[in-house]
C-alpha cells in the first residue's frame, strides 16, 4: 500500500506542467540525438546539462533521463534504415533490422521496436518500483567503508567490462580521478594542482569536459569521416502496421528481453549494449524463427530492443538508491543531482520523495510520450538523417560554447571545453575509451571523501575498509571476478596457440 501511495504522489509530481514539458523535451531530444549518427544519448545529455542548472531539480533529472531512454530508441532507427547504429546498444539491431528493411518490412520493424521498447520500459519500471525501496533500505547499512568499496570496485570492474584492453580503460580513468582533485580541497581549502593559476581554484567544470569529450569530439569525427549515408527510404505511417505473424513472434522476445535488460541494468558495465547482445544470443537459441536470425528475423529486433530499453530504465536504480552510476550518461544524472545540492543514495526516498518517486513516475509518462512521438512522427526523424554533417557540427559547436559559458560565466570553462574536445578526438584515435574518464571525474571526489571519513573513524587503520562484512564481500567478489577474467584470457590465448600449431602441422 505504501508503494502505491508513493507512486501516486510521484505521478502528482510528474504531471505538473513544468515536469511534463521537461519529459516531452527530453524524449524528443533523446530521439533526435539517437537518430543522428555520432552524437548519441551521452552527447545529448552533455549538451543539455548546462541548461538544466536553472531548472527545478526534478524537472532537470526528468529531462536528462528522457534523453537517455529516448536515445535508446532513436539510435535503432538508423540501424534498420541505413545499417548504421546510432549508438553502441543499437549495433545488434543492424543484424536483422537492415535485412528486414531490404525485404520491404522497415516500417513494421520500426513499429515493433517502438511498441517493444514501451512494453520493456513498463515492465522494468514495475520491477523498479518494488526493488528500489528494498535497495535503499539495504543501502542504509552502508558506511564509509562500504561506499568506498562499492565505488572503487565499481570503477575497477567497469574498466574491465567496457571493452578494449586494460590500459585503454584504466589510463582515462586515472586521468578523470586526477582531474577531479584539481581546485580547492574541501576540508583544508588548500589549492591542489592549480600551478599558481587562480582560475583553476574553482576546479574543472564537469559540463565543459563532458561536452568536449562526447559532444564536439563526436561531431569532429563525424565530419572527418565524410561518409555519405545511403539514400533514406520513405516511411509512411499507414505502412507501419505489422502482420499477424510478426505480432505473434514478438511477444516472447519482448518478455525475455525485458527481464534480461532489467537484470543487466543493475550491474556495472555498458548495460544497454551487453543486454542487447545477450538477448540476441538468447533468441538464437529459443526463438521460433531462430533459423532466420541474421537474415531478417523479427525476433532479432524485438528482443534486443526490449533489452536495451529495460536496461536503460533499471539503470536508474543504482543511481537513485546508492548514488552509483554504471554508465557515463547515468553519471551525468548523478552530477545534475549533486549540482542541485541533492545527495543521491539510500536517504533520497525519505529526504526527497518528490524527486525519487517523481522521476520514476515521469518515466511512465515519458515512455508514453516516446511512443506517441516515434510512430506518427517517424517521417520527421528520418528526414533528420539528411542534415549535412558540417551544418550539424556548426550548430552543436555554438550551442556547446554558449551552454558551457552560461554555467559560471567564466572563459576558463570555454578553454577547458576546447582542450577536452581535442583530448577526446585524439584519444579516440589512439583507441582509448573515454567513458571511464567521466566516471572517474565524478566518482573520484566521492571516493576521496569516503576514504577520508573511514580513516577518521578508524584512526588511520586501513583494515577498516575490508573488515566490515559488506565491504569485505564486495572486495572478495571483485577479486574473484578479476581472477576469472584473467584465467579466461589465458585459456583463450592457450586455445588460440594450440589451434595455430594444429593448423601449421596440418
Amino acid at each position: 500500500m505504501d508503494l502505491l501511495w508513493n507512486l501516486l504522489q510521484g505521478f502528482e509530481v510528474a504531471l505538473l506542467p513544468q515536469n511534463l514539458l521537461a519529459a516531452l523535451i527530453g524524449a524528443a531530444l533523446g530521439t533526435a540525438v539517437g537518430v543522428l549518427p555520432g552524437l548519441g544519448p551521452l552527447g545529448g545529455a552533455a549538451l543539455i546539462l548546462p541548461f538544466t542548472y536553472s531548472m527545478e531539480p526534478t524537472a532537470a533529472i526528468i529531462m536528462i533521463a528522457g534523453i537517455y531512454y529516448g536515445g535508446m530508441y532513436g539510435g535503432s532507427t538508423t540501424s534498420v534504415l541505413l545499417n548504421v547504429p546510432g549508438e553502441t546498444a543499437s549495433v545488434v539491431t543492424t543484424l536483422d533490422g537492415y535485412p528486414l528493411a531490404q525485404k520491404g518490412r522497415a516500417a513494421p520493424t520500426l513499429f515493433i521496436m517502438a511498441i517493444g521498447s514501451a512494453i520493456a520500459a513498463f515492465i522494468s519500471l514495475v520491477l523498479l518500483i518494488f526493488f528500489s525501496p528494498w535497495l535503499a533500505r539495504f543501502g542504509l547499512k552502508f558506511g564509509p567503508a562500504e561506499f568506498f568499496a562499492v565505488m572503487t570496485c565499481g570503477l575497477i570492474l567497469l574498466s574491465r567490462v567496457s571493452g578494449g584492453n586494460l590500459v585503454s580503460n584504466l589510463f582515462p580513468l586515472m586521468i578523470g580521478i586526477i582531474a577531479g582533485t584539481v581546485g580547492q580541497e574541501a576540508v583544508s581549502s588548500v589549492p591542489r594542482f592549480t600551478f599558481g593559476y587562480f582560475p583553476l581554484i574553482a576546479g574543472l567544470e564537469l559540463t565543459a569536459i563532458a561536452i568536449g569529450l562526447f559532444g564536439i569530439a563526436e561531431i569532429l569525427r563525424t565530419i572527418e569521416a565524410k561518409e555519405s549515408l545511403p539514400k533514406v527510404m520513405r516511411i509512411r505511417v499507414r505502412d507501419m502496421l505489422p502482420s499477424r505473424d510478426e505480432w505473434r513472434r514478438s511477444w516472447g522476445p519482448w518478455g525475455r528481453g525485458s527481464l534480461v535488460g532489467f537484470v543487466f541494468g543493475l550491474l556495472p558495465g555498458p548495460s544497454a549494449a551487453l543486454s542487447s547482445f545477450t538477448s540476441y544470443q538468447l533468441e538464437k537459441k529459443v526463438a521460433k524463427g531462430r533459423a532466420e536470425m541474421g537474415k531478417g528475423a523479427i525476433e532479432g529486433v524485438a528482443g534486443p530492443e526490449a533489452a536495451n530499453n529495460a536496461a536503460a530504465t533499471s539503470g536508474m536504480i543504482p543511481v537513485l538508491a546508492l548514488g552509483l552510476p554504471f554508465s557515463a550518461t547515468l553519471a551525468l544524472i548523478l552530477a545534475a543531482l549533486m549540482i542541485h545540492g541533492i545527495q543521491p543514495g539510500p536517504l533520497l526516498p525519505t529526504k526527497h520523495p518528490d524527486i525519487f518517486w517523481g522521476v520514476i513516475a515521469s518515466m511512465f509518462v515519458g515512455n508514453i510520450m516516446l511512443l506517441v512521438l516515434n510512430i506518427p512522427m517517424i517521417g520527421v526523424w528520418v528526414s533528420m538523417l539528411r542534415v549535412p554533417s558540417w551544418l550539424l557540427g556548426a550548430f552543436v559547436l555554438v550551442i556547446a560554447t554558449l551552454g558551457t559559458y552560461s554555467v559560471r560565466g567564466n572563459m576558463m570553462d570555454v578553454y577547458v571545453l576546447a582542450a577536452a574536445s581535442g583530448f577526446g578526438y585524439f584519444f579516440h584515435k589512439l583507441g582509448f575509451s573515454l567513458s571511464p574518464l567521466i566516471l572517474g571525474l565524478i566518482l573520484g571526489p566521492e571516493i576521496e571523501k569516503h576514504m577520508r571519513q573511514g580513516l577518521y573513524l578508524s584512526r588511520g587503520h586501513l583494515t577498516y575498509f575490508i573488515e566490515r562484512p559488506i565491504a569485505g564481500a564486495i572486495w572478495g567478489v571483485t577479486i574473484t571476478v578479476l581472477i576469472i577474467v584473467l584465467v579466461m584470457r589465458f585459456v583463450k590465448k592457450d586455445m588460440s596457440r594450440k589451434m595455430a600449431s594444429f593448423e601449421i602441422e596440418d
